[in-house]
């Protein structure tokens, strides 16, 4: 029997990291999976691919689905054993991401190991929390340069506009389960781990 994959997806600053880490904590053998860290593996590279999609990253554009697809298809498929679990953290955030995720996740025989989260929080809470983002591990304060008000206001954009069409085709084919993510960072893992029992 395969083990399970955890799938967090949701809006800007609703804590898919946070809840990827316990996860990973938790269930100790599973293989992360986290596109954002691959993009920035690649921002620092001088290539030419690399260059372009650091000029989108730093623009707060969303990166070309078949690209981001391409990424993390490739960690999966190099990394992750036959009868082991991954979490990947923030990813489909298109429909065509969404459908590739189906097809690969069909290939592999792990649709029904397979449950995605969608942790939902107010736009409200997700300028708050983006403004004063701490490390929930550190207590440290976090600064990325996504997290200006005019990036968060384009992250609402694209999340809208791409990603919430991407969640209404999930619910049509795969294992959904929306969790509130304005609760504490306990209260919304154990509402997680509720939901893999």
């Amino acid at each position: 029997m395969k083990d399970f994959n955890f799938i967090l997806i949701g809006p800007p600053g609703c804590g898919k990291g946070t809840q990827a880490k316990l996860l990973l904590k938790k269930f100790k053998s599973h293989y992360y999976v986290y596109p954002g860290e691959i993009f920035r593996k690649l921002f620092r590279l001088n290539t030419d691919a690399g260059n372009r999609i650091k000029k989108i990253g730093e623009q707060g554009g969303l990166q070309p689905e078949e690209f981001a697809v391409t990424l993390w298809m490739h960690e999966i498929s190099f990394h992750v054993k036959e009868k082991q679990g991954f979490v990947l953290d923030g990813s489909p955030r298109k429909v065509g991401e969404a459908e590739s995720l189906y097809k690969f996740l069909k290939f592999l025989d792990r649709i029904k190991t397979t449950i995605i989260f969608l942790i939902n929080i107010s736009k409200k809470e997700s300028y708050k929390r983006l403004t004063n983002r701490v490390d929930a591990i550190t207590g440290k304060d976090i600064k990325r340069v996504d997290d200006s008000k005019k990036k968060i206001d384009l992250r609402w954009k694209l999340y809208e506009e791409d990603t919430v069409p991407a969640v209404n085709w999930i619910k049509k084919h795969c294992k959904l389960i929306k969790i509130n993510g304005e609760q504490s960072i306990e209260k919304v893992f154990k509402d997680i781990l509720k939901a893999i029992k």
